[in-house]
């Protein structure tokens, strides 16, 4: 699995997704990107032709759950409900934003992750990359980002994460990172572990890798204070979600 324990995230998620980002795990030793990203890039670089966003996000789990998922595409000032869904799952193509707030390529316009977010993750985690997206597109900085998450949190705005929450990761054509393939075939799993051996994470053989949500690091010294603690684990897949193998190592 060196592509998925190399690799930092971050779609998330997506994320992210979420995560996007999904941004991958890459160790804190491994050489900076070749292209640096200190700053948001033009709008308009971030934003895809809507048919062809709607066909990436679907293609981030097999059809029988992407086909009747809501499906989410991103405008100027956030993302729009595309497509109505029936099963609970939201789908959507994250930007570099949903990785952690220090991963390098935050602001790189060329990630796309297709992600497709389970009901719990829809509805624990998909309402904090909205709000990434709507304040990153509005013009601030990540700081600024991450306080205004922190006030939300404070406040009771945003929700708890659900047991359960989790996405898919499957979509052929995503762009996760700049490094090696730049993509890989995964699910993410959305916790309040801390401990990535719970899950025998990063093991010699194991497919699972794990990362923490906020900052590529959680021993960086970064000021946590008023974010919850998150953590995600990926679990490598042997196939794209339309079926055809994916690369595994």
């Amino acid at each position: 699995m060196k592509f998925l324990s190399e690799l930092r995230l971050r779609y998330l998620f997506i994320l992210g997704v979420m995560s996007l980002f999904s941004a991958l795990f890459r160790p804190l030793h491994a050489q900076q990107p070749a292209t640096q990203y200190p700053h948001r890039a033009p709008v308009d670089q971030y934003l895809m032709d809507k048919d062809a966003e709607i066909t990436l996000a679907r293609s981030a789990a097999p059809a029988s759950i992407s086909q009747d998922a809501a499906v989410l595409v991103l405008e100027r000032h956030g993302y729009k409900t595309a497509i109505k869904g029936k099963n609970g799952f939201v789908c959507m193509v994250e930007r570099g934003w949903m990785g952690a707030v220090d991963w390098p390529e935050f602001w790189n316009p060329k990630i796309r992750g297709a992600d497709c977010l389970n009901p719990p993750a829809a509805r624990s985690m998909l309402p904090i990359a909205e709000m990434r997206t709507r304040l990153v597109l509005a013009g601030r900085s990540r700081k600024e980002m991450l306080d205004e998450i922190r006030a939300a949190l404070a406040k009771n705005q945003l929700p708890a994460l659900e047991s359960g929450a989790m996405s898919y990761m499957m979509g052929k054509g995503s762009y996760l990172t700049d490094q090696d393939g730049h993509n890989g075939a995964h699910l993410m799993f959305y916790t309040h572990v801390t401990d990535p051996a719970v899950w025998g994470a990063g093991l010699p053989g194991s497919p699972v890798g794990s990362g923490p949500y906020w900052f590529i690091s959680d021993k960086a010294g970064h000021d946590l204070e008023g974010l919850p603690p998150l953590r995600i684990f990926t679990v490598e897949v042997g196939k794209w979600s339309d079926g055809t193998p994916a690369p595994v190592d």
